[in-house]
């Protein structure tokens, strides 16, 4: 599997992706270093033939309350009550190929393995159909948009619970 763990010298490459992939939802470069930082073992690069083409940003935090973007975390949560999936980005060469099903299988077995109870993200970019086919849910909680605002028109919260059957993934 090309997927590996995150170092911090990808951490520039990162940012080459990260503007490529995500021109309508910029982050600084303290802001990916920073999620990389806090949580390292949950951060991967996607490698082919020896070049990045993708990366996952991925953490423990709070149940319904996605952080904006291109904001500063400052810490994680004492008690976390979900693992949130910041960001699964691929460059346009990467798709197809089956590499995001592999993360998010990868994600939810660290999540299971982690003990937590479900995954959540926010989905953009039309990836909501991605996500609920590997198992992942909209989530309808009163007052989400302003917490959503930040990520753009289409974004929807996301969750995957881990105490019901993982299907396709």
């Amino acid at each position: 599997m090309p997927w590996r763990p995150m170092t911090s010298q990808d951490l520039a490459q990162v940012q080459v992706l990260a503007d490529s992939i995500h021109v309508d939802h910029p982050e600084d470069p303290e802001v990916l270093a920073e999620r990389r930082r806090l949580y390292p073992q949950g951060c991967f690069m996607l490698v082919e033939d020896g070049r990045p083409i993708g990366y996952a940003l991925t953490h423990p935090w709070r149940l319904g309350e996605p952080p904006p973007l291109n904001e500063l975390l400052g810490k994680l949560p004492e008690a976390p009550t979900t693992y949130y999936i910041h960001d699964v980005a691929l460059l346009p060469i990467a798709r197809g190929k089956g590499h995001a099903a592999q993360a998010a299988n990868k994600l939810i077995e660290h999540a299971r393995a982690g003990g937590f109870s479900n995954l959540s993200l926010v989905a953009v970019n039309r990836s909501q159909a991605f996500w609920e086919r590997v198992g992942f849910r909209v989530l309808d909680k009163p007052g989400l948009e302003a917490k959503l605002a930040s990520y753009g028109p289409d974004a929807v919260l996301m969750v995957h619970d881990l105490a019901s059957p993982n299907r396709d993934a």
